[in-house]
């Protein structure tokens, strides 16, 4: 296994324990400070948009002009990264609804039942990303980087979604942190896949095709998740302030490094 994969496995791995770090705030945050993680959530979605439209996007349509010419290859990586934002809407569309309105988490005996949906739903939604993170690590390490820290810093409110309602209802700590934790098991899941399929079909095309498909996913991310979510947690100009702030911290790590 080669520097370039071991890192990529590793900041897949790092970008899902965030989730751990949710799960130990939800012991110590009190719920209407809450509202300071929008700009958190904003900072990730305008990493996430930007990342996608700027990089990915075009890494893919270089990658698959270059081997199946001009308009096939454009047609085929517009294709291909809207078939991601199908793909991560199917995903969604399958699942108990993940976002979790913390001030209506009452009686107390259906919070555990909600951690539980919760967890089992973000187990899903956070496997693409760790694909994601997987895969934009292996075409540069900084964008790599960039990525993971996108990812972390909206699985910390994922975390807490998944630990507060199981640990009012059950008053156990280990419970809560537990469930929180195998939540995030899903993104290096998903790291290890797209390190089976770089094995297996190891082929420029194949990345052009991910790129794309890794790019729509985070655009789906970023508008259905992050932004509703962070509109939730706090006011319109702070999200956007994340959103503009993670968008320009992007363009000038792209520049500088």
């Amino acid at each position: 296994m080669n520097t370039a994969v071991q890192l990529a496995l590793l900041l897949s791995f790092l970008a899902g324990a965030a989730t751990l770090l949710g799960g130990a705030l939800a012991f110590v945050i009190r719920k209407e400070n809450l509202a300071a993680l929008s700009l958190g959530l904003g900072f990730s979605a305008g990493v996430m948009l930007y990342v996608s439209f700027t990089e990915l996007l075009p890494q893919a349509q270089q990658v698959l002009q270059k081997m199946y010419g001009a308009v096939p290859g454009g047609w085929l990586s517009t294709g291909v990264f809207f078939g991601g934002i199908l793909l991560a809407w199917f995903i969604d569309i399958c699942l108990p609804s993940h976002h979790v309105e913390l001030h209506t988490l009452d009686p107390q005996d259906k919070l555990k039942r909600l951690g539980l949906f919760t967890a089992l739903a973000l187990a899903i939604h956070n496997f693409p990303e760790g694909l994601a993170t997987f895969m934009a690590a292996l075409e540069s390490p900084q964008l790599g980087i960039s990525v993971a820290a996108a990812v972390a810093i909206h699985n910390i409110p994922e975390g807490v979604a998944v630990a507060l309602p199981v640990y009012h209802a059950t008053g156990s700590r280990l419970q809560a942190f537990t469930y929180s934790a195998l939540s995030g098991l899903a993104e290096p899941a998903g790291a290890l896949v797209g390190f089976w399929l770089v094995r297996a079909w190891l082929h420029d095309a194949l990345f052009g095709v991910m790129f794309a498909l890794v790019g729509g996913i985070m655009v789906y991310i970023a508008l259905d998740e992050l932004l509703p979510t962070a509109h939730e947690y706090g006011s319109g100009h702070r999200v956007i302030l994340g959103v503009v702030g993670g968008m320009a911290v992007m363009a000038l790590s792209l520049l500088i490094f």
